[in-house]
């Protein structure tokens, strides 16, 4: 694939290439920063961390309407999803979350509303060259240049961008900038590896997962659970803000005659997540919530889909508001194995 060289005098016409899709890059100040469309004309900057919120919510909406119908009626109509759209300046690790959750929407039968907003969604990353405080990408087979998931990756070189073209659509828009481009050499390619591998070396939290899926099962009744979730507030704060977690309920809304289903996300942090209709709660209390969340990321997920669904991002310690951190959950994990 293609590795072309942009000016960054030239950034705002590159972005000027974009609009003519619709464009989504972080918006707002500080820990407020979240994805959102850009309007013609402007020139989003880049030198930011992680959005709060990950840019998941472009191919799973927080708020999706599947179709809507007349109370009393036969016809049912199923929204189209919108135009194509870029998303610009993706974390490698938000983009590699992506590729996790199409494990889990392409599981058996394909879900028609993920995988087409997935198709018309091309992701330009941004290469990580300050990881924030509590990263640990590297840990879960990711890393600060990581191009899964991704159809171009920029790296910031400092008076340049070193783009590469991961696929096809990658490909496209580089030929659609092409007269904005100019050919990266040797010397741009070994300054790119030389920035990528100082990135990684900035990464100073890990994880030993080694044997972690096999053995948490055993752990059902250990105390741990106890300790971990004693100052949990049960808010789903790490659920919403973690850009792999895809849980979801869906709900029959109507006003008048009117009426539509949508599903929108929920978090198996909450206590109405697992009640039965019957009042029974398989989970009745945060021990049993911390436990599944812990289980289904390092455990269940692996097991069946031989990947972790975590990305080492860092959002549910560095947001959590009584400083809940699941490096040191798993360090008790390992303990106790």
């Amino acid at each position: 694939m293609s590795a072309m060289l942009l000016n960054k005098e030239k950034w705002p016409d590159f972005v000027g290439k974009l609009t003519g899709k619709k464009l989504w890059a972080p918006q707002g100040k500080g820990e407020e920063m979240r994805f959102a469309p850009v309007t013609e004309g402007e020139a989003p900057a880049l030198e930011y961390g992680n959005t709060r919120v990950p840019p998941k919510q472009a191919v799973f909406p927080q708020t999706e309407t599947m179709f809507r119908f007349q109370l009393g009626g036969e016809e049912v109509e199923v929204p189209e999803p919108e135009e194509e759209t870029v998303l610009l300046g993706v974390r490698p690790c938000d983009a590699r979350s992506m590729a996790i959750v199409d494990n889990l929407f392409g599981w058996e039968e394909d879900d028609p509303y993920y995988f087409k907003r997935r198709e018309l969604v091309t992701l330009v990353g941004l290469a990580c060259s300050e990881p924030g405080l509590n990263c640990f990408c590297t840990s879960v087979g990711g890393g600060p240049a990581s191009t899964e998931g991704l159809d171009l990756l920029m790296t910031d070189l400092g008076e340049h961008y070193f783009l590469e073209a991961v696929t096809e659509k990658g490909e496209a828009l580089l030929k659609e900038a092409g007269d904005l481009l100019e050919e990266a050499g040797d010397d741009k390619v070994k300054e790119k590896d030389k920035k990528i591998e100082e990135s990684a070396g900035k990464i100073k939290r890990s994880v030993d997962h080694e044997g972690v899926p096999e053995s948490l099962p055993g752990l059902w009744d250990d105390p741990l659970w106890q300790s971990v979730s004693a100052s949990c507030l049960g808010c789903g704060t790490c659920t919403y803000l973690c850009p792999t977690c895809h849980c979801f309920d869906i709900q029959d809304e109507v006003e008048g005659f009117d009426a539509r289903r949508c599903r929108m996300w929920d978090s198996c942090m909450f206590g109405e997540y697992t009640l039965h209709t019957s009042g029974h709660n398989p989970r009745p209390t945060r021990r049993e919530r911390t436990r599944n969340r812990i289980n289904h990321k390092y455990s269940y997920f692996v097991d069946k889909f031989d990947v972790i669904a975590c990305v080492g991002c860092g959002r549910c310690i560095n947001l959590c508001p009584v400083n809940i951190d699941i490096v040191e959950i798993l360090r008790q994990v390992k303990e106790a194995i």
